[in-house]
């Protein structure tokens, strides 16, 4: 057995092997070690090699998806080896035969299709990159839905395009793989390099030919030889890794990054667009507008937020269902009603191409088809838009195999086939007949029991049944004499004694055990045939079937876009191909959301960056704390939300469209490539002043803090110059440089705006509201206070400011500091034990439990004569 599991083992060696070994999955070597300090589970030896213990571990094979998981989470990939025929069949080939064994699967973070690996309401993406010469392509693909597109893609495009499909896991030729290890890990995906062989663009275009049944591509576009390399690449490594058994890819689709709104990886990761910066969901602005009530409609909604569009027809179309759902409210309910029956029909299918599936992803289908029909009935009746209404077409057609499934399968089938019972009564004569010699069997042995009982005498006589002896008679061991004596023991054979009964069978009982077990396998081997005839008539459909589950979806996110809309109070965008940007009380969604829940109020703010030409730029300034930064990430998210085609958090929005959404918001360093903050920060900001066109929307904030005051400033101020001359931008650029007001006065497309706060008492009270005009000034001493520095370190603080703002008009800064008394500041004294006192010694003597409300007062007026004297 050990030679058949290293030859295995030498085949994958980058895997863990899953050794099927009866009910469990075996674990060897050193994989047994890795595996059970990642599972957290017991390690123990089985044998010896080469004279030392072999390490081995296990997990249930019942139990084994949450044990993938837990590891391909980890970083593993794991190869799955199943037994290939019985222990009775391998003996046929000799006594000492091992049970043949091979890898069916091999399981990857970009493979998987278990609903209990798999985030439903996510895609699970598998990329690969090809790169020839000058020329690079990135393929994607989501084998759990059937998802496959592929795009232009050079080196540079790379980085921002996986930042917006966060793909589990990315191929490419092992000759570029250690130049773009850094690329996937930044994205956390999972790096697989594969041979040359894989990308070659000749092969790959007869894969994919093989794949589709044609005989060119040309029917499903004009593809570059570097996109043919990318998608041969991922049908390759989906042969290799599901071993031939291909999952059900839809025809290949090309994007165009022109066609998308471009957002970069430093963008994305500062708006919180799927993900918070901590991590997960919570804080993201995806969790926040999320409505949807299907899994489907949910991946619909993070694509179109991590893929806002650039094509005005396209944002109108789907802007224009969001707003014919949000007029519809006895509809738009009636609809997600029925959505919320909808199972997950694009999985389903996935598990049944791949031959995964069991009874219930057949019940999927007929209960998603079965509230397809609904859903279209109900838009039937009214005057929908072209969305809508291609959405309501695509989900009619489909009788024949929903009549097929409804008449086949039971109302509640098990998981899986080998469990039997899931074929519905009537559908098959044949199933019918087995089914009732089987069930009638069980009538028949009671009967026989009773007959048993009175032809001996013995009413404690049963009959039960076993693996090993099948149906016998069982009297206990009193009885035993009786039937073994004549004339019983010419009709009673005996079979076995034990400690306590004595076993005996018939002639006629093992004639009725044969039919009875023929009759259950025989049903069974019945199920299982119609089985695969309902699996073959679902898949001849299922380029239609996928089409009602887009449908679906596209249904499901129209209405909750429409319902956060109306719950929120949004509005709907004006978007043309104007370059206006005017955005009338809007506000952050994340941050509202989570003051309503508080019970606070969001301050709404108005922005204008709108320019007929040039650039149109809005320079905040105002104190940290004031609502800055929130104010920069509300208007580029609402910018994103209009152009994914969603209504936005505002009384009123009229947007120009967007080409870019650049964001260097927030600091944060890179220790693993060597950067400080500050080098991130120039990184970030660079890429922003080489990249961004006319059409682009930049936020800005604290441009140069991380470097010497001078330095700082002189950077944000050619900053600020590039983006009005060069890139003639619309932006909003957030600083502290006071200084940088003045360029208001010398740059036409520049103004000025600042957060307003107001001083009560020594106390700075944050208004959140943003209007032209500069701050006087930052308020940091007092924000400073706030945050619970010491009394001594504010009070030299400011002892330091005004000495600095008396000396600016004409003394060196160097030289005031220079004249500043060290430590003048008053040192805050120790705290002192509190002296005593006539009130201080009363009230310690008193228990305020033993008062009366009468004797509280008195008491009051007591200590407040004794505290004036």
């Amino acid at each position: 057995m050990m030679a058949q599991y290293l030859q295995i083992k030498e085949q994958h060696p980058d895997a863990l092997l899953f050794y099927r070994m009866g009910d469990f999955y075996e674990l060897f070597f050193d994989d047994a070690v890795a595996a059970a300090a990642a599972l957290d589970i017991a390690l123990t030896k089985r044998g010896k090699h080469l004279g030392r213990d072999i390490a081995m571990c296990g997990v249930p094979h019942h139990a084994s998806e949450g044990y993938l998981l837990t590891l391909i989470r980890k970083g593993f990939r794991v190869a799955i080896a199943e037994q290939m025929e019985t222990p009775e069949q391998a003996k046929k080939r000799g006594y000492k035969s091992v049970v043949a064994r091979d890898v069916v699967r091999l399981v990857t973070p970009g493979t998987l299709t278990e609903d209990s690996l798999l985030d439903a309401r996510r895609h699970n993406f598998l990329a690969a990159y090809a790169e020839l010469r000058d020329d690079g392509a990135l393929a994607w693909a989501d084998i759990s839905t059937g998802e496959l597109r592929v795009m232009p893609c050079t080196r540079l495009r790379l980085g921002p395009e996986l930042a917006r499909l966060a793909p589990r896991e990315m191929l490419v030729s092992d000759t570029h793989a250690e130049s773009l290890r850094p690329v996937a890990d930044d994205m956390g995906a999972a790096l697989t390099p594969l041979a040359p062989a894989s990308f070659d663009s000749q092969s790959a275009e007869k894969r994919l030919c093989t794949l589709y049944k044609v005989q060119t591509l040309d029917g499903f576009g004009q593809f570059s030889r570097a996109e043919h390399a990318a998608l041969g690449a991922l049908v390759d490594y989906l042969d290799m890794t599901q071993r031939g058994k291909l999952p059900l890819l839809h025809p290949p689709f090309r994007d165009s990054a022109n066609d998308l709104v471009q957002i970069d990886a430093a963008t994305r990761r500062n708006l919180e667009l799927t993900q918070s910066l901590a991590g997960g969901r919570d804080g993201a602005l995806l969790q926040v507008i999320d409505r949807t009530v299907t899994a489907a409609g949910a991946r619909l909604l993070e694509r179109r937020l991590s893929s806002p569009s650039s094509r005005l027809d396209t944002i109108l179309a789907r802007q224009t269902a969001v707003s014919f759902m949000h007029g519809q409210n006895r509809l738009r309910e009636d609809l997600r009603d029925s959505l919320k029956e909808v199972p997950d029909i694009d999985r389903a299918l996935s598990r049944i191409a791949l031959d995964r599936a069991g009874p219930r992803d057949l019940a999927a289908i007929r209960n998603g088809l079965t509230q397809a029909a609904r859903i279209a009935q109900v838009l039937a009746n009214a005057e929908c838009p072209p969305l809508i209404e291609q959405a309501q077409q695509a989900l009619t057609g489909h009788d024949q195999v929903l009549d097929l499934l409804d008449a086949a399968l039971v109302a509640e089938p098990p998981l899986l086939a080998r469990d039997g019972g899931f074929i519905a009564p009537g559908h098959d004569p044949d199933l019918d007949d087995a089914r009732t010699l089987r069930d009638e069997g069980r009538s028949v042995i009671a009967t026989m029991q009773a007959d048993y009982a009175q032809d001996t005498g013995i009413q404690s006589l049963k009959i039960k049944h076993n693996n090993v002896l099948g149906y016998f008679i069982e009297v206990t061991s009193t009885h035993a004499d009786r039937m073994l004596s004549e004339p019983l023991s010419a009709r009673y054979i005996h079979r076995q004694t034990t400690a306590n009964q004595v076993r005996f069978t018939t002639v006629e009982l093992s004639e009725m055990e044969t039919r009875i077990l023929n009759a259950g396998a025989r049903a069974l081997e019945i199920e299982k045939r119609l089985f695969a005839q309902l699996r073959a008539a679902v898949l001849a459909c299922a380029d239609h079937l996928a089409l009602a589950a887009r449908a679906l979806a596209e249904i499901d996110l129209a209405c909750a876009l429409a319902d956060l809309a109306l719950a929120r109070n949004w509005c709907a965008p004006r978007l043309d191909n104007s370059r206006a940007f005017a955005v009338t009380a809007g506000r952050h969604p994340v941050v509202e959301s989570a003051l309503t829940r508080a019970g606070d109020t969001f301050i709404a703010n108005d922005c204008d960056l709108s320019a007929a030409d040039g650039a149109a730029i809005w320079l905040l300034t105002g104190p940290n704390m004031a609502g800055k930064s929130t104010f920069l990430r509300q208007n580029a998210l609402i910018a994103i939300l209009a152009q994914m085609g969603a209504w936005v958090p505002a009384a009123d929005a009229h947007i120009g469209l967007v080409s870019q959404v650049f964001s260097r918001v927030g600091a944060s360093d890179d220790l693993a490539r060597g950067r400080s903050t500050f080098m991130v920060e120039m990184v970030e900001t660079a890429a922003i002043l080489n990249q961004a066109d006319d059409r682009a929307l930049v936020i800005l904030d604290e441009i140069g803090r991380g470097t010497a005051t001078y330095d700082g400033l002189s950077i944000a101020w050619a900053t600020l110059e590039h983006l009005h001359d060069v890139n003639r931008t619309r932006a909003l650029f957030a600083t502290h440089y006071h200084e940088m007001t003045a360029l208001a006065g010398r740059l036409t497309g520049v103004e000025n705006a600042t957060v307003t706060v107001k001083e009560w008492e020594g106390e700075v009270i944050f208004l959140h509201e943003v209007k032209r005009g500069a701050a006087d000034r930052s308020y940091g001493v007092q924000v400073a206070r706030l945050a619970g520095l010491p009394d001594s370190v504010i009070t030299r603080a400011r002892e330091v400011l005004a000495a600095l703002e008396q000396g600016e008009s004409g003394k060196n800064p160097k030289a005031v500091i220079d004249d500043l008394p060290l430590f003048s500041a008053a040192r805050t004294p120790a705290p002192q034990a509190p002296q005593s006192s006539p009130a201080t010694e009363k009230l310690a003597r008193i228990n305020p439990d033993e008062l009366s409300p009468k004797e509280a007062l008195d008491l009051l007026y007591e200590l407040k004569s004794l505290s004036r004297s």
